[in-house]
């Protein structure tokens, strides 16, 4: 039998309290099916925080070179994607993680690694709402706005704050095999493995509008008929322009095509509608969708999931 496996979480106040209570549970969880976690908490100069939610949360110690954990977490915290991490705090990562055999993060904790320099030319990913910051914040990583956990050689980094769970569970699949991380999964009424990425839970996108007079005037056309007929010829007539100059105004404004951001438009509408109680018959004809069958390819290559599926898992918490 392998020996115990130590886990330290960085906490500090301001710390979301789900971020280091999820993977805790799917640690203490795998220690009913044969796993032996050691779990501790750690503040930066070993006093006690308080939670971004006002709860207290008593730690073990401070962070120190040793001993060495075989796992360090980073829990996340609503304040840094807003304000820049601390240098006490950077330290008080860089520290643990330098000796640790895996170093995690979860949610914003990605901000707090970063700042440590621990995602210097690594894939990484964060909530998807503070995807862009990271990328700025650390221009050599490759963010992943989409993925639900990024795994880069002895790096793990995690999404929204219940994404610490999916990234728990594959670290505890990693140490213990499939079967008890899917006895966890199962104990604790979550999927083992999510389908589809980040996406599926975001907003739709609220850009700021084109700073392009013309270009305004197509979007708030598409906006308000979104079932119109936007072929490229079509809109460039709309506009009196050549299609190389509209496709070139969309490229330089808003990084797209004109047919993704009309594809964009009618996506968002009918997840709207989805989310309201239309039927995805409904939702493809109201959003401007040419058949179900179109909208469908589209949930599929933007969520990975159908918009039938997408219906379920969003539309009411109620059974």
């Amino acid at each position: 039998m392998p020996g115990p496996q130590h886990v330290a979480f960085l906490v500090y106040d301001g710390v979301t309290l789900l971020d280091v209570a999820g993977p805790a549970e799917v640690f203490k969880e795998a220690n009913r099916f044969g796993a032996d976690y050691r779990i501790v908490l750690l503040s930066p100069d070993g006093a006690d925080v308080t939670s971004d939610s006002g709860i207290r949360v008593g730690v073990d110690g401070p962070v120190a070179p040793e001993p060495a954990y075989d796992t360090f977490m980073v829990a996340g915290s609503d304040r840094y994607p807003r304000a820049r991490v601390p240098a006490g705090l950077a330290d008080a990562a860089r520290i643990p993680a330098a000796a640790a055999a895996r170093v995690a993060s979860v949610c914003t904790g990605a901000f707090v690694l970063a700042a440590a320099g621990l995602l210097d030319g690594r894939r990484a990913t964060t909530h998807w709402q503070v995807a862009h910051e990271l990328a700025l914040r650390c221009p050599t990583c490759e963010v992943d706005s989409d993925a639900i956990y990024v795994r880069d050689g002895d790096t793990y980094t995690s999404a929204g704050v219940t994404a610490g769970i999916d990234l728990a569970l594959a670290l505890v699949e990693d140490d213990h095999g499939p079967d008890v991380a899917r006895h966890v999964a199962r104990a604790l009424v979550v999927y083992m493995q999510r389908a589809g990425g980040q996406s599926q839970f975001s907003a739709p996108l609220e850009g700021p509008p084109p700073r392009s007079p013309a270009l305004r005037e197509i979007t708030d056309l598409v906006t308000a008929e979104p079932g119109g007929t936007y072929s490229l010829g079509e809109l460039a007539k709309h506009l009196n322009v050549s299609t190389r100059q509209l496709t070139r105004l969309f490229h330089e404004e808003l990084a797209t095509t004109p047919a993704r951001y009309v594809e964009g438009i009618r996506f968002d509408l009918a997840r709207a509608l989805l989310d309201q109680g239309h039927t995805a018959t409904q939702a493809a004809s109201l959003a401007g969708f040419p058949s179900y069958e179109s909208m469908r390819r589209v949930f599929a290559r933007k969520l990975a999931i159908s918009p039938a599926a997408y219906q379920r898992r969003f539309s009411t918490a109620r059974r």
